[in-house]
């Protein structure tokens, strides 16, 4: 489940309630699936698309999605570090980013306008739907593999178009994970 924390302020946020309500307030949409029929860990793409069909349908109909697939990266991934790197940086795109976690885990930083950073871990059943023209970089936490069903309103995908504030180097891309929470977690 998606555990969101605040650098900043040190405030971490877990349980889907308190993540949904915190990441609305910075206007980021969260939610949590579970397929219509089980999916093996190493099932092909056209296999987990169709498990999800009834959600990615669903989707599509809400943010005007018109295609869907699923990207698989691992530490296998040719040029995996030069691929990460124009994610890494502080980006925004014309289109929303949006992406359903399969396997692995990763780390999107949502820069307000106005506002702090928070930093979302998500992980497999994890739904998270970055607006367009929001300011933010992902990396992968440790394991550096993901499994996401990615939609897109234009079949050409998007362009990340780079703020160049820097603010993205001054933060470390730390997955905690839910057994590394401080105790001072938000429920």
């Amino acid at each position: 489940m998606a555990v969101v924390r605040i650098p900043e302020t040190g405030e971490v946020f877990r349980g889907q309630e308190a993540v949904r309500k915190c990441l609305a307030a910075i206007e980021i949409e969260s939610e949590r699936w579970e397929p219509a029929h089980p999916v093996s860990e190493g099932a092909p793409a056209e296999v987990i698309l169709a498990a999800y069909h009834v959600e990615i349908d669903k989707l599509k109909a809400r943010g005007g999605y018109v295609t869907a697939d699923l990207i698989d990266v691992s530490p296998a991934t040719p040029n995996l570090d030069a691929m990460l790197a124009k994610f890494s940086r502080e980006h925004w795109h014309d289109e929303d980013e949006v992406r359903f976690i399969i396997q692995g885990s990763g780390l999107f930083h949502i820069h307000p306008r106005s506002g702090r950073i928070h930093a979302i871990e998500v992980e497999a059943g994890d739904l998270i739907r970055v607006p367009r023209g929001t300011w933010h970089w992902f990396d992968l936490c440790e394991s550096r593999s993901i499994r996401a069903i990615r939609l897109f309103q234009d079949m050409a995908g998007w362009t990340p178009r780079y703020t160049d504030s820097g603010v993205d180097k001054g933060l470390e891309p730390t997955c905690l994970g839910p057994a590394q929470l401080p105790p001072r977690a938000l429920v």
